[in-house]
């Protein structure tokens, strides 16, 4: 039995509240268990200068942990004077998740930023960002077709993230910290609601794992993406229609 007494193949539950907060474009509050993540997507009408002129758009991410989104406090990077590497390791793979399923010349010049602020961290805390931010980059996506409708519509496809290990000799979905923190082998997958695969982060924290360690978390990964898109499609309902139809 699992600490939180999960099966070894169930996620954490899934809670997306969508327009949490007032002023962005998009904004979400993800909760994955007890990892609570603030999604927002602000749009600028300009690119970064390596686009000025070729006519399309760009999608980054910021990441960012709260002092005590821990149970130690954590200081922040201003004060630090400099991001840490799993921070921009983190800005990168969301940011690589949202544009593997964005038509960018769709978007034109703009530039979408994704602000994930994690709150409360108990494992998987990027998986849950990329999950978050992909609701929050609908909404200001949708809010732009309303407004002026896309001759492409640029979302091709739902994107979702999870964790999975094995932890005890026993493989895992959907790590909590307890768990993730005594894994020997730490998985992170990202996919897309047709089965493709956007990431995969894998490491033997303790040993080597084998091909079928590797065959077997992925397809626990691929039931948990399924189970995470499902909770997507149920907070979007009907926004999530222009989704893949590339029209209106």
């Amino acid at each position: 039995m699992r600490v939180d007494g999960r099966k070894c193949n169930q996620i954490r539950p899934v809670k997306i509240t969508r327009n949490y907060t007032k002023y962005a474009e998009g904004s979400v509050l993800m909760e994955n268990g007890d990892t609570k993540v603030i999604c927002t997507a602000s749009i600028e009408d300009k690119v970064p200068p390596f686009l000025k002129g070729k006519g399309e758009g760009w999608i980054t991410c910021e990441y960012n942990m709260i002092p005590r989104a821990t149970q130690v406090r954590k200081a922040r990077d201003i004060n630090r004077g400099r991001i840490d590497g799993r921070t921009m390791e983190i800005q990168r793979i969301i940011g690589r998740a949202l544009r593997s399923i964005v038509d960018l010349k769709a978007i034109g010049e703009k530039t979408i930023w994704v602000d994930c602020d994690v709150i409360q961290a108990d494992g998987g805390t990027r998986t849950a960002s990329i999950s978050g931010a992909f609701v929050a980059l609908v909404d200001a996506v949708n809010k732009l077709h309303k407004q002026n409708p896309f001759t492409i519509y640029p979302i091709r496809d739902f994107v979702s993230a999870v964790s999975v290990g094995i932890v005890n000799d026993t493989r895992m979905l959907d790590l909590c910290y307890l768990e993730d923190s005594r894994a020997k082998v730490d998985m992170n997958v990202v996919m897309t609601d047709s089965g493709e695969f956007v990431e995969i982060q894998g490491t033997g924290e303790q040993n080597p794992f084998t091909r079928e360690d590797l065959k077997e978390l992925l397809a626990l990964a691929e039931k948990g993406i399924k189970s995470m898109i499902s909770a997507q499609k149920d907070s979007l309902k009907m926004d999530s229609l222009w989704i893949g139809t590339g029209g209106e």
